[in-house]
């Protein structure tokens, strides 16, 4: 059902006091709730929601000012909705004007209402953020204009793969679910599986790779005979084959899989993953997907976050890149500088700058252009301080909801910041007049 919007308390509660009474207004965080347009997300989800079936969901503001709060402060579902008990400023951005000592929701609705928003959604938020970096100040309008592109990896919450540990993972899904739906195997190969991974490990890290090539080969020979005395034992309970079937899938994949092949499997919980070289001498490989970022050429706001899945070349990006960055700021891209590794791209060269052009420069482009490693930073705030570096969320979907709202947490960094100096800046002047000038504040 479509949610509600909260109760309006009487004007004067006897026993409670108001927040908007106890906490200081020029809070930056009280700042920013009062540049966001909150109605706009009540309108466009509103949609999402049946008008009478059903539950009443939890309020719009809530839901988006917890999604904002837990990518500002790099915080997961359950430490963000911890600490928005404990912080009242936290609770006024989220539109209660009353102290809650009680959690409105549970973690888990947070992970539900992203996936009822889903990715266009995120890009609503996105776009909210921008409109409030507009009012802020904290960039210009013709600065929408002007843009640097580039490409990043967002790592997927998965451990390093390996060979050895694919192939005793997938004997152990296969025979707890076995166990669940009550399969009688032939062998489990606990024991034997735990061993054989056990000594993989020592002979590969004491570089005795025949000895660990061959208690490779064993585990892929335990996990292909359990595999197969599923098939058996299922083949004739049709009712157990949509429950093994996408399990059986991706053992069989994990099975067929060669050293030389492209399109591995690198995960058994994540599929989507792949594997990519950015040519960096710390981390020769990452696991992920490939996501573009876009920002402003002058202050580094982001204005763009598209995840690429099936790891394609940056020139084929650029297209859609530029496209998303129209559908959200709402103007038409007038400079877009990028990197060396955008040749190629087939669009109006007159839009594009590359990294290192001589010919069509002016003195104002060459400028920009030189800023344009000013994003390099930018992702990197964006892996550090927010939640870019690791992504916990399923699916390709999660990959792409997850990069969108990085770069949300990421504008909503830089506008705190911006009010901050603001607000430190009054401070100052007031203190320099009563000081020096001798006039009473």
């Amino acid at each position: 059902m479509r949610p509600r919007r909260p109760k309006e308390a009487p004007s004067e509660d006897l026993f409670r006091a108001r927040l908007s009474n106890q906490l200081d207004l020029r809070h930056p965080l009280i700042r920013l709730a009062g540049l966001i347009d909150w109605e706009s997300f009540e309108t466009e989800f509103g949609s999402l929601y049946h008008e009478t079936l059903g539950r009443p969901g939890k309020p719009t503001r809530l839901m988006v000012g917890l999604t904002y709060l837990k990518h500002s402060y790099n915080l997961s579902d359950e430490q963000v909705c911890e600490r928005w008990l404990e912080n009242p400023y936290w609770q006024f951005f989220c539109g209660f004007d009353y102290l809650q000592h009680r959690l409105p929701i549970e973690p888990s609705s947070l992970t539900r209402w992203r996936e009822r928003i889903g990715a266009s959604g995120m890009e609503r938020l996105l776009a909210a953020t921008i409109d409030a970096a507009l009012a802020a100040g904290v960039a210009k309008p013709a600065s929408l204009t002007r843009v640097t592109i580039d490409t990043t990896v967002q790592p997927k919450a998965i451990a390093f793969p390996t060979d050895s540990r694919l192939y005793h993972r997938g004997r152990e899904i296969l025979v707890r679910l076995a166990g669940k739906h009550g399969i009688r195997l032939r062998q489990s190969y606990h024991r034997l599986g735990k061993r054989a991974l056990r000594l993989a490990n020592r002979y590969a890290h004491a570089r005795q790779m025949r000895r660990a090539r061959r208690e490779i080969k064993r585990l892929k020979t335990f996990l292909g005979r359990v595999a197969r005395d599923v098939g058996r034992k299922i083949a004739d309970r049709a009712e157990l084959a949509p429950h093994f079937a996408e399990p059986l899938a991706r053992v069989a994949r994990l099975l067929a899989q060669q050293k030389t092949d492209h399109a591995k499997l690198y995960a058994l919980h994540a599929p989507e993953v792949e594997c990519l070289a950015k040519g960096k001498a710390h981390k020769r490989y990452e696991f992920g997907v490939k996501v573009s970022v876009a920002a402003t050429n002058r202050e580094g706001l982001v204005l763009g976050m598209l995840a690429l899945p099936g790891n394609p070349y940056d020139g084929r990006t650029l297209a859609s890149a530029l496209a998303q960055l129209e559908r959200l700021t709402g103007s038409s891209i007038e400079r877009g500088y990028v990197d060396r590794g955008y040749r190629g791209h087939g669009l109006d060269h007159r839009r594009v700058f590359i990294s290192g052009q001589r010919r069509g420069i002016t003195a104002t482009i060459r400028r920009e252009l030189r800023r344009r490693s000013a994003i390099e930073p930018v992702i990197g705030h964006m892996k550090t301080d927010g939640r870019l570096d690791r992504n916990f969320l399923a699916g390709t979907r999660g990959d792409a909801i997850n990069a969108l709202l990085c770069g949300a947490g990421y504008n909503l960094r830089l506008i705190l910041n911006h009010l901050r100096r603001l607000l430190r800046a009054l401070l100052l002047a007031l203190a320099y007049q009563q000081c020096v000038v001798g006039t009473p504040v």
